[in-house]
């Protein structure tokens, strides 16, 4: 009578054992913040777009035509498209963070909770103002598995849509010339501007722009000691925590 009981307390340590190490991973799940840093002197962003997503999600290619959402982004700071895009694959999605533009040398940060398990990568973008068609992304980078702080730095790239003219007119919305503003209130007026044509109609690394030093008048109306950058124009910082512990130090789930 004794052996059997032994046996059986024998038999249900072992069943709570395998079961107290497999809910752990069961119940598991990954939260991330993401923290974007303008590194640029005379550049805002728009509003952004942050989201963890499946690999069926791509804001762009680098060498191929943007995409009708990518463009209006790229244009005129109109991420609706994108983040249609990325809701469709269930994505998790966080928009502008900053509560607006981001201004040169602030920093914003999205917090994604208890991400989808089947979102393993993360994507992030804006466009740059004042220009044409500029923006900043991260596409696709694989989110991190273990818990920690990240860095990226992040390039301006051009969406090759629209002739990069560097005249502030209002302008936007996708085939209508022109830069919308410029937030920092120091943009010339009366360019006539730099080009017309645009010989890279595909997304490409930004060439950067050009300016003068004339405020009214000119071939630009941005300005040269102002509006100008050298790559990354972005540092962003990914933290990965888990909501609990995870007893084999393989990250979170």
């Amino acid at each position: 009578m004794s052996f059997k009981l032994k046996s059986l307390s024998g038999t249900i340590k072992t069943s709570l054992l395998m079961m107290s190490l497999a809910l752990p991973m069961a119940a598991q799940a990954k939260d991330i913040s993401v923290k974007i840093t303008n590194l640029t002197n005379g550049f805002y962003f728009t509003p952004l777009i942050v989201t963890a997503h499946n690999d069926d999600v791509n804001f762009y290619d680098l060498g191929e035509p943007a995409s009708d959402a990518l463009q209006a982004m790229a244009e005129g700071g109109n991420i609706s498209g994108l983040v249609a895009e990325a809701e469709e694959e269930n994505a998790d999605v966080a928009t502008n963070p900053a509560g607006g533009l981001l201004a040169p040398g602030k920093s914003a940060t999205a917090v994604l909770k208890k991400l989808n398990h089947h979102n393993k990568y993360l994507s992030v973008a804006a466009m740059l103002l004042p220009t044409n068609d500029g923006f900043f992304a991260a596409d696709g980078i694989k989110i991190p598995k273990r818990a920690g702080t990240y860095t990226y730095y992040l390039n301006a790239y051009d969406a090759g849509t629209e002739a990069n003219d560097e005249i502030i007119n209002g302008g936007g919305a996708p085939n209508s010339p022109g830069i919308p503003v410029a937030p920092g209130g120091d943009g010339g007026i009366g360019a006539s501007g730099v080009t017309t044509e645009e010989a890279n109609k595909t997304v490409h690394v930004h060439r950067g722009t050009l300016g003068d030093d004339i405020a009214e008048g000119g071939r630009s109306d941005l300005d040269s000691s102002i509006h100008t950058w050298l790559n990354p124009v972005v540092k962003m910082e990914i933290t990965v925590s888990c909501n609990k512990r995870h007893y084999y130090g393989k990250g979170c789930r």
